[in-house]
């Protein structure tokens, strides 16, 4: 068993303001002794002609350094996570733990989800009873009451689906106690830097003329980007945070004998085939792509799932819900 391989995906039926000290005025006149020393080979400039000189300096480097703030992100706030087992592990905080609770920070799950054991445990009381879907699974699901759920001082949804996460959790390092999902995506500009392992909202997002930036659909059960698998015609698949994977492709093509085959853990334990293909993400084209294969779609309208093994060879995902894109920086590295 490959462990913690897979993650359940769940659907339900300033204004800045500078200030330069200056007690002067700029001419379009050159000052005298500016001219004579100029047509001058040698000797020093007087105190007015290098003042002027200076200023002028001065203000270059000040509308340079505008320009560059202007067109940085302005960070709203930020907080760790950690990336392990390919996924990304985020430590939430909670009036009724003592202790942080380990959760996941999963873009491919509609409803954020907490453990069902987790629940019991902490003594949060079960609400209205609703049937889960998973990857090839289905079972029941319980709203629980709201909660104060924070990750450093970043405010988390409150509503939560209580779910039995153990079969997910015991495939892992370190137990799963939930899952922060699409519901926290909607509010916010959400910028996912794998270099620094920070998550940060940011008040805009510009994408740089190196940047990749793929549109993004929003749709009530997750989102979904584009991509090109074997040089075929654009696909939709899931934006999925929560698969540890590189790509889940629902496909007839790949011969069965083409393929090895691969545990899953999710809602439930599933054999996948596997094989490797070429991915397209924009202009970037990653050969030789571990692929897990599907003969149905795991979700309607969607070829797939794009998850961490891809997004990882980015410096930073940015996921813009409002403007409808992802802004993908590229990794030097990245091949």
């Amino acid at each position: 068993m490959d462990g913690c391989r897979w993650l359940v995906l769940l659907t339900l039926s300033e204004k800045y303001q500078l200030c330069w000290p200056f007690d002067g005025t700029f001419s379009n006149k050159i000052p005298e002794k500016t001219q004579m020393y100029r047509s001058s080979r040698f000797g020093t400039l007087d105190a007015s002609a290098a003042d002027v000189r200076c200023r002028l300096f001065a203000t270059i480097i000040l509308v340079t350094a505008l320009f560059q703030l202007q067109a940085a992100p302005v960070t709203l706030a930020e907080f760790p996570f950690q990336y392990r087992e390919g996924l990304l592990w985020i430590a939430v905080t909670i009036p009724q733990s003592d202790k942080p609770l380990n959760f996941l920070l999963d873009t491919g799950a509609g409803v954020s989800a907490i453990n069902l054991n987790t629940v019991k445990r902490i003594g949060l009381k079960l609400g209205q009873e609703v049937t889960v879907h998973g990857v090839e699974t289905m079972l029941t699901g319980y709203w629980q009451q709201r909660m104060s759920a924070k990750v450093g001082g970043v405010q988390l949804p409150g509503k939560y689906l209580a779910v039995d996460l153990e079969k997910l959790s015991r495939s892992c390092e370190q137990p799963v106690d939930g899952l922060v999902g699409m519901d926290f995506f909607r509010g916010h500009i959400v910028q996912i830097d794998f270099d620094a392992q920070k998550i940060r909202l940011l008040k805009s997002a510009k994408a740089e003329k190196s940047d990749e930036a793929l549109p993004l659909e929003l749709r009530s059960c997750g989102m979904r980007v584009p991509v090109e698998v074997n040089d075929r015609q654009r696909q939709w698949v899931r934006l999925d945070t929560g698969c540890a994977t590189a790509l889940q492709w629902v496909t007839l093509e790949v011969p069965a004998e083409q393929c090895a085959r691969q545990m899953a853990i999710g809602l439930a334990e599933i054999s996948i085939p596997q094989t490797t293909t070429t991915v397209g993400i924009g202009r970037h084209q990653f050969k030789n792509v571990p692929t897990g294969l599907h003969e149905t779609a795991i979700f309607p309208g969607e070829a797939g799932l794009l998850g961490n093994g891809l997004l990882s060879r980015f410096s930073t995902v940015t996921i813009d819900v409002k403007a409808g894109r992802v802004i993908l920086k590229e990794r030097h590295s990245a091949q």
